[in-house]
């Protein structure tokens, strides 16, 4: 099952680009024997819309076109917040009910537009502390690697 990130906004700090790298590197590893991968990171720029709602609207638009035809999961703050094994069974079960792809959207600083949660198949929250994108998006792919290795019975995941 192809895995993307699509996301507002570029990486600009070399450690977090790293640190996205690495563990995306890992995951396609352990990925592949559980049919998790490949990992493809989307980033889109900023819309230069001069209203927030204008903006949010189309950054939604632009994000939800690159998730079509896949399972859709909008990462915010509201969103639901899931154990790692949870998180992986999710995964195994949008995997296993024959999901081609699962698509994280990752909204700009103003947020998601309305459309992109309402056509979310999920939203999803990474924690109650408010995390800057790279960070997130570090953190995301991490937890995608930890699934994989929930999933596949790697040791790494430890709890």
């Amino acid at each position: 099952m192809r895995l993307l990130i699509a996301a507002i906004g570029k990486l600009k700090d070399d450690e977090e680009r790293e640190i996205c790298a690495r563990y995306a590197k890992r995951l396609t590893g352990v990925g592949k024997p559980v049919a998790l991968g490949p990992l493809e990171i989307l980033e889109m720029p900023e819309s230069r819309a001069s209203s927030t709602i204008d903006r949010k609207d189309d950054e939604a638009r632009r994000l939800l076109k690159a998730a079509e035809g896949g399972f859709k999961i909008a990462l915010d703050a509201g969103g639901k917040q899931l154990t790692s094994e949870k998180f992986a069974a999710m995964l195994g079960a949008e995997r296993d009910a024959g999901a081609k792809s699962i698509a994280f959207l990752i909204g700009g600083p103003d947020g998601h537009g309305h459309s992109a949660l309402d056509q979310s198949n999920l939203q999803l929250s990474l924690g109650s502390l408010t995390l800057p994108h790279g960070l997130a998006r570090v953190v995301l792919v991490e937890q995608l690697y930890r699934a994989a290795t929930i999933l596949a019975g790697h040791p790494y995941h430890r709890a």
